[in-house]
């Protein structure tokens, strides 16, 4: 049996954020190490450039006349180097880290400019650019300029991006391998779930050593499990018909005892011993129920089991819709509405009972006139085997288990069963049903 659980992605979204992290930090000091690397390759490569300029620039600009070496530095500028001749200087700034770094850089590759006065600083704009000056033999002076049109940057964020390629080939690889060895994990989680109502599912041993030995755990433990509902349920069926059978014996005898008044009240206690069975039965039976939810007319259903408790001369009256469909258990709602009203007639004097659909939600309501429970005790009376004889102030009948059994078989229908009293006197016990939503082709 193939599972595939849809759920959370709690686990898998923490091992991909991990790995997200790991690969980011990687790739950032990767990058920033990279991109240091070829700065200083960079401006390297860009010192022998402006030495190799600067050579021949001087060496033009010194054979020729003082009259021309303006001309001529004109002639000698490019997009990328500024070049002009100027008699006098000013006094060169001082040089920062880099520029002094760059200066020894352009006189180790031209040693010959050592001398020279070589000096440097940079220009602050939109495009930076280091300027500078160097002396010439005749005390005249070469001032240059080197731009930067940011195709340096370019170049980078371009290199980044083809660097982000394997990055991301590896954040998918690493996603698709992460969630195929957590596949194990999602299918004992989905088992879990359909253990919670009742299935047995044995999940394939697959994955890690850890998850195997898990798995394995998993399908042992719900074997236990199963063989325990199994034998519980064999052992209340046979309970229930060894018990059934001296019952329906003493019924049979009861004819025989000829005291009427003996006779009535020998009947009431195996009534009673016959509901406290059935009730038990009905609670222990466990959550797996044979019964299959089938289309049934709801409002029809309750005004029947009204009926029966009137011809039995019991006041009950029902109030509400004639007709109602949707699939349910049919004999387990019966039961939970028959606890209802007998609840309800045991602790007042009538029972009133109606039907309602509100939106996508079915009412069931029964209404009684008694003394109700404390508003601190609503929860505790759903409670099986609770016994609230001070709250109701008449002997309780049977084991407490009325309202469990119906809690359980509103819950198996995927309802809730509410209690709350009321404002003019008594006790309503509500059942919700949500309808099914029709789906739109």
């Amino acid at each position: 049996m193939n599972l595939h659980f849809r759920g959370s992605l709690g686990l898998l979204g923490r091992l991909f954020a991990i790995l997200l992290l790991t690969v980011t930090l990687e790739f950032a000091v990767g990058t920033l190490i990279y991109e240091r690397a070829s700065q200083l390759s960079l401006q390297d490569d860009e010192a022998r450039r402006l030495a190799e300029h600067l050579i021949i620039a001087r060496k033009l600009l010194t054979e020729q006349p003082r009259e021309e070496r303006p001309t001529l530095g004109y002639q000698l500028t490019t997009d990328r180097y500024d070049v002009h001749w100027s008699p006098v200087a000013p006094p060169p700034p001082p040089l920062s880290r880099e520029l002094e770094r760059m200066r020894r850089q352009i006189v180790a590759w031209e040693p010959s400019l050592e001398k020279s006065g070589l000096w440097l600083r940079i220009t602050p704009g939109r495009h930076s650019e280091i300027n500078g000056g160097l002396r010439l033999p005749d005390g005249s002076w070469l001032y240059f300029g080197m731009r930067h049109n940011g195709g340096k940057w370019a170049f980078t964020i371009g290199r980044m991006g083809m660097a982000l390629i394997p990055v991301l080939a590896l954040l998918i690889a690493g996603w698709l391998l992460i969630r195929r060895t957590l596949a194990p994990l999602r299918d004992l989680t989905h088992a879990t779930h359909m253990i919670g109502r009742g299935q047995e599912v044995v999940v394939p041993e697959a994955g890690t050593s850890d998850v195997r030995n898990l798995i394995a755990a998993f399908n042992a433990m719900q074997g236990r499990i199963h063989r325990l509902i199994d034998e519980r349920t064999e052992t209340l069926a046979a309970v229930g018909h060894d018990l059934r059978t001296p019952l329906s014996r003493l019924r049979l005898r009861l004819e025989s005892v000829r005291d009427a008044e003996v006779q009535e009240a020998m009947g009431q206690d195996l009534e009673e011993m016959g509901a406290m069975l059935e009730s038990l039965l009905a609670y222990l039976g466990g959550d797996e129920d044979p019964e299959t939810p089938v289309r049934t007319d709801i409002a029809v259903t309750v005004a029947t089991i009204v009926d029966a408790f009137q011809d039995h001369g019991q006041n009950v009256t029902y109030d509400g819709l004639d007709h109602l469909e949707m699939e349910v258990r049919a004999l387990s709602l019966r039961r939970a509405v028959r606890n209802l009203i007998e609840n309800a007639l045991h602790y007042g004097q009538r029972a009133r009972v109606s039907v309602d659909r509100k939106g996508e939600e079915v009412l069931i309501r029964v209404d009684d006139d008694g003394p109700g429970i404390p508003r601190d005790r609503l929860e505790e009376v759903l409670r099986p085997f609770s016994r609230l004889d001070d709250a109701r102030q008449r002997n309780t009948r049977g084991l407490g288990l009325g309202l469990a059994v119906v809690q359980k078989t509103v819950a198996a229908e995927g309802g809730r069963l509410t209690l709350a009293n009321r404002p003019d006197g008594g006790l309503r016990a509500e059942i919700c049903l949500v309808l099914p939503r029709v789906k739109r082709t």
